[in-house]
């Protein structure tokens, strides 16, 4: 019997004519390649992709614009609560001041709380979805179909999160990136809530050396094994 998000289904992984749902969850830490990953996993199996990630950007942008700290509590389950998906800006989002207020918002438990619903309910409908983050595989949809723990050395992370940034027009220094990718690989791991984690049964797949074709083509073939199997 396969399995959707914490939910029993009888139905055989990849049968779209009989409704069935497929799950891939994949995580990792920041500018491990997980979310390239999930956008071009998700298009070649056919289903829906979500980044999670930027659904704490979204909530520590609304606090921002606002005024607040994102370390305010109320003020953030309030921007959770009122999330709107479709209204994202996905650049305005990617920015490195977001991401540093959104590693602070997804510490807040009620926060994670508030937008665990939406995650498990967008990735249970028909045919399924791709869902990168940090707590999909043990939290959000702990009996996904598949599950891949994406990562790769802080250095090369940071290499990675620099182009990001200056292919944007954004001026930065390397070796602040790096410090602030260690630093939110330290509160990703030790908060208290779903932390940042390998799920016991999730493939581990190393991008250090690998570019995003080689890391989606290892992808594919993992999924297919698993399929098979």
């Amino acid at each position: 019997m396969r399995y959707l998000c914490g939910q029993p289904a009888a139905l055989r992984v990849g049968d779209a004519n009989t409704g069935d749902v497929m799950i891939v969850a994949i995580d990792g830490p920041a500018a491990s390649g997980k979310g390239t990953l999930g956008k071009r996993l998700a298009a070649h199996y056919g289903l829906r992709h979500l980044d999670t990630g930027l659904l704490y950007r979204a909530v520590a942008k609304a606090l921002l614009d606002s005024g607040h700290s994102p370390n305010n509590q109320a003020r953030a389950v309030a921007a959770a609560d009122a999330l709107d998906p479709e209204a994202f800006d996905e650049m305005a989002l990617k920015s490195q001041a977001v991401g540093e207020a959104a590693s602070l918002v997804s510490a807040i438990p009620d926060v994670r709380a508030a937008l665990l619903a939406f995650q498990r309910n967008f990735a249970n409908r028909p045919p399924g979805a791709v869902l990168d983050g940090r707590d999909i595989g043990t939290v959000i949809c702990p009996n996904a179909n598949v599950k891949i723990f994406v990562t790769a050395t802080p250095e090369v992370r940071a290499q990675r999160r620099v182009l990001e940034f200056r292919g944007r027009g954004e001026a930065v220094d390397e070796a602040a990136v790096l410090a602030d990718i260690l630093q939110r690989d330290q509160r990703d791991t030790s908060r208290a809530v779903a932390p940042l984690k390998q799920a016991a049964d999730a493939h581990l797949l190393d991008t250090t050396a690998l570019d995003a074709d080689a890391a989606f083509k290892a992808a594919v073939a993992l999924i297919e094994r698993v399929k098979k199997s």
